[in-house]
């Protein structure tokens, strides 16, 4: 497995360097046991995950708790988990990199707060990518939380006939992903 820093790359391959076809990501976090103590009666941390394609800079498709898959089947999010409780991945996007449409040349992994809760309201957040079998392929570990609503996590950039996972790990103000589209273009 690759630890990655913002801003690191790895190429999307098995260890004979063939590119891989179907991959997952995981994102997972945990609430900070001080927030909201006072404020607010340690009231659950609701992150969502969010995929969102684009071509050529452009908006094509988006997964998210709303909308489960793109229109071409190849992003699909298994789904809402709004507390962040329990061990392992909180949610999860599965990609069919075969099946991504041709034009769509990056596939952002964006986070964000439905609650409108800043993220220095969690820790241990992660997003990591994982190949059909479940084997850990890279992480991201974020530190230090950030004063934003939203993170978008990394990205997936078509690279040929292969793809490349960029970790990003930078705040955004979102809470609503289909309000995200404008606030992460500049991350395409």
């Amino acid at each position: 497995m690759t630890v990655l820093t913002a801003g690191q790359e790895w190429t999307v391959a098995d260890g004979d360097g063939r590119a891989l076809t179907r991959v997952r990501m995981g994102i997972g976090w945990d609430k900070d046991p001080t927030a909201g103590a006072i404020a607010s009666g340690r009231a659950d941390i609701d992150l969502d995950a969010t995929a969102i394609q684009f071509a050529e800079g452009q908006l094509f498709d988006i997964a998210f708790y709303n909308n489960l898959a793109t229109r071409d089947g190849s992003v699909v999010h298994q789904g809402d988990n709004q507390t962040g409780s329990g061990a392992g991945d909180d949610e999860t996007v599965h990609v069919d990199l075969d099946r991504v449409y041709a034009k769509v040349d990056t596939i952002l992994f964006l986070v964000s707060s439905y609650q409108g809760h800043d993220l220095t309201w969690v820790n241990n957040a992660y997003c990591r990518l994982l190949d059909e079998d479940d084997v850990e392929l890279a992480r991201f570990t974020l530190t230090g939380g950030t004063s934003q609503t939203g993170m978008v996590m990394a990205k997936l950039v078509r690279a040929g006939d292969g793809w490349t996972l960029v970790a990003i790990g930078e705040g955004v103000a979102v809470t609503v992903p289909t309000e995200a589209i404008a606030k992460v273009r500049r991350f395409v």
